[in-house]
């Protein structure tokens, strides 16, 4: 059965078709036309389709969309302030060549952002237990460790002035 599943994505209300058994992922991504949300193992293990719901991040790929109904979702399209204005966690990942291929780091950056809207001096260990679940092959981790601590850093300092 498909219906009409409403919610607020990237601070605008949306109502998106679903079958019943569709995925967040899957419906955000070919309905909703938010392709920065990446499918990477479709079964919750490496991250890469985290999005945050109702203030918390989540694996897109393991919510069915009709669980979102009436949510408030944020993709990584929804992070930037304006399409040449990126969020400082963008800016922090450009910075420090936190993003190599690139498909991991929607993912990384929306677990950080959540990391860092409830903890905004997360310590390092702290970084490494949030972003844990966010597979790269990549990068290392280091370079993403130290992007995610130069934006708390920065974002710290902005709320202090």
């Amino acid at each position: 059965m498909t219906r009409i599943v409403t919610m607020t994505v990237n601070g605008e209300q949306r109502e998106l078709a679903s079958p019943d058994n569709r995925t967040l992922l899957d419906v955000l991504r070919s309905e909703g036309g938010l392709t920065g949300t990446k499918k990477g193992c479709d079964v919750g293990d490496c991250g890469a389709c985290t999005v945050i719901m109702n203030g918390k991040p989540v694996n897109a790929c393991l919510v069915l969309t009709v669980e979102a109904e009436g949510a408030d979702i944020l993709t990584i399209e929804g992070l930037q302030h304006a399409p040449d204005r990126p969020h400082l966690l963008q800016e922090k990942f450009m910075e420090h060549g936190g993003a190599q291929c690139g498909f991991c780091t929607p993912g990384i950056v929306m677990m950080a952002k959540a990391l860092l809207d409830e903890n905004p001096t997360p310590s390092e260990d702290e970084i490494r237990f949030a972003l844990a679940g966010n597979i790269c092959r990549c990068t290392g981790y280091t370079k993403i460790i130290e992007a995610v601590q130069d934006a708390a850093e920065e974002m710290n300092k902005a709320r202090a002035q």
